[in-house]
């Protein structure tokens, strides 16, 4: 893309799709020509300390960067896929200079700029692993935040995924209001009390997630 004359190709990837609790997360990287950063993989086949490490760099090199999340009610909303493609894109729109081609993990956004989605992305393109590991970090970070609010669940190990230690929690203290309540998995461990909670957070939420999507 560079030798084909765009000056600012930004990556963009998700962390968190499959994980049963809390927000989706994505970042979006302009990586620098000349100040490189030597290392970048797909953040889930690197370990914690290699991705925060990896993830300082990024930040401190990079010609921009942005992060942003997308919550469970709104993903009850709307799915899953599209909650991943509205945080790639509150990422994009967050960069300052934008960039003027984009290259995402597996899909597409609603922005004007060029853009191509790439399967595997994350482990073939630079840009793509520097955002996934961005929005790794993000999220593995607030899951620690948390697993303080509710510490029966242990987020801090698993990061809201669907661990055995995870389904036990789930059916002996029932799910909590930042789960995600159209995973199967949670609506299995979802008592008749908590439904109607549930649908009134997703009817309730339509609208603005809706306008949030728009």
């Amino acid at each position: 893309m560079r030798q084909a004359g765009f000056l600012r190709v930004a990556g963009a990837d998700e962390a968190g799709r499959g994980s049963l609790f809390g927000p989706v997360f994505a970042a979006a990287v302009v990586l620098s020509p000349d100040r490189p950063v030597r290392g970048l993989a797909d953040s889930k086949q690197l370990p914690a300390e290699r991705r925060e490490e990896l993830a300082g760099h990024i930040r401190e090199r990079a010609v921009s960067w942005a992060v942003a999340a997308v919550d469970a009610r709104v993903i009850d909303c709307i799915n899953i896929y599209q909650a991943s493609r509205l945080a790639m894109k509150q990422a994009l729109e967050q960069l300052h200079p934008k960039g003027d081609y984009l290259l995402l993990d597996a899909l597409t956004v609603d922005l004007p700029q060029p853009q191509q989605g790439l399967i595997r992305g994350d482990a073939t393109c630079q840009c793509i692993a520097a955002a996934s590991i961005l929005a790794k970090v993000a999220r593995d970070r607030v899951m620690r935040e948390w697993d303080c609010v509710y510490p029966q669940y242990g987020l801090a190990r698993h990061k809201g995924y669907a661990t055995g230690d995870h389904l036990k929690a789930l059916h002996r203290y029932a799910p909590t209001v930042e789960h995600r309540f159209t995973y199967q998995p949670v609506q299995a461990a979802t008592p008749r009390w908590l439904w109607w909670l549930s649908e009134q957070r997703r009817r309730n939420g339509a609208a603005e997630a809706g306008w949030l999507w728009r």
